[in-house]
């Protein structure tokens, strides 16, 4: 039998502490231990982008990295992001655009986008292809997503000037 592990972190600005097994990945601990369900489980090797959060601001894929690694990290989840009103733009925009049709890979798609729009106000559509490549959706072609990312930019350009 394995030791449960100490770890202590922040996720979406509450701090947490918790006993957990060496090997449980981290959206495991977030889905059954804190019941943040917007991140979601796809393929587990880390190539759908459904589990995608921000870990010390950067995004990783939640499904590859263990929970005990978060010792002392600040996780943000969909639901941190969507609660702070962070993306609210950025999910209206999705709507709009019918950019989350059955809204599998939206969690993870919308964390993406978030990440690219901070690193770069004003993608352009190929900047912003690449970056989403490497979350998969089945239903919406991508196109209505990269309409979604692009307006939204658009829109947060328009505010700053």
């Amino acid at each position: 039998m394995t030791a449960l592990m100490p770890i202590s972190l922040e996720v979406n600005g509450e701090r947490i502490e918790a006993q957990v097994l060496p090997r449980l990945n981290l959206a495991d601990f977030l889905r059954e231990h804190l019941q943040l369900t917007g991140t979601h489980v796809g393929c587990e090797h880390g190539v759908c982008g459904a589990c995608t959060v921000r870990v010390d601001g950067e995004i990783v894929r939640s499904c590859l990295t263990l929970a005990v690694q978060m010792h002392g990290a600040s996780v943000e989840t969909i639901e941190g992001l969507s609660d702070s009103g962070e993306i609210a733009d950025l999910q209206a925009a999705f709507r709009d655009r019918n950019a989350l049709q059955c809204g599998y890979c939206t969690p993870g798609m919308l964390m993406a986008a978030q990440d690219l729009l901070k690193q770069n106000a004003e993608p352009d559509r190929e900047r912003i292809r690449e970056h989403l490549s490497g979350n998969y959706c089945r239903c919406t072609g991508y196109q209505a997503i990269i309409d979604a990312v692009e307006n939204t930019a658009r829109a947060r350009a328009g505010r700053r000037s």
